[in-house]
This record gives structure tokens, sequence and C-alpha cells, in this order.
């Protein structure tokens, strides 16, 4: 899974322009993400330049090396045309209606699937069944 990262806020606190304080465990879960569960990290943030790459180090000194930074994927030229979407499976980012979980509930919920995404147009919900449908199909 391709998963988009925000920066200030979400890895650190908000001290922009400057590198926050760690937020607890989030360094540790992108590695468990990135490192042992293979999913693709992209640091997705408005911090360009050599505010960027800043937040791009302060990542790699501790472990966890982006697939792409704000970008689908490395390389990907620029237009000169401002801010683009993201192609990703999922966004982690402060600004989420209803906030930032704690690190080990984001975990739990990649982990485990247990997330909320549309459905695709060529997916249909699946129907809760009820007892008798279970029992007799």
């Amino acid at each position: 899974m391709t998963i988009a990262i925000d920066f200030d806020g979400t890895i650190v606190t908000h001290a922009y322009p400057a590198i926050g304080k760690p937020i607890p465990f989030a360094i540790e879960t992108l590695r468990q993400l990135q490192q042992v569960d293979h999913h693709q990290l992209i640091l997705w943030s408005c911090r360009e330049g050599e505010l960027l790459q800043q937040a791009v180090d302060y990542c790699r000194e501790r472990g966890v090396e982006f697939y792409a930074v704000n970008s689908n994927f490395p390389g990907e030229p620029k237009d000169g045309m401002g801010a683009r979407k993201l192609t990703a499976d999922l966004f982690i980012d402060d600004r989420n209606l209803g906030g930032l979980p704690d690190w080990g509930v984001i975990y739990q919920m990649i982990h485990t699937g247990q997330y909320n995404r549309p459905y695709l147009p060529d997916e249909k919900p699946k129907k809760k069944e009820n007892i008798l449908q279970r029992i007799f199909g």
C-alpha cells in the first residue's frame, strides 16, 4: 500500500519553520510500516526547498527513507504548476477530520485494514447477512 504522511503536526509537533519535538511512536511506526510491513511511504508536506530537505534528513537520520517526497514516484517531473494531488491509498495528517489518532491506533488500523475508505466504482458494499441467511445461505 502507498501511504502519504504529513510532517509538521504528524511526525513532529508544530514548530514550523523549525522542526518540532518528535510525536511519540511516529518514527517507530513508520519504520515498522516500511521495513516490516513493506508499505511505500511518501512524505507529503507543505515544506519546500531547504525546509523540506531538513524534514527528509530528520526522518532519514532516524531510519525512515521515503519512496518519494511530495510526488507520486521518485524523479517525477515538476511542471511548475504548484501543488499536485498524490496518488496514495491512505493519507496520514494531523488535519484529518477528527484529528490525528495515536500512532499505535494508526498502526493497528493499517495493519488490520480497519480504516474507512470509499468503495471503488467497481466494488459493491457487502450487505450484512441476517442470522437466517448465515445459517441457510
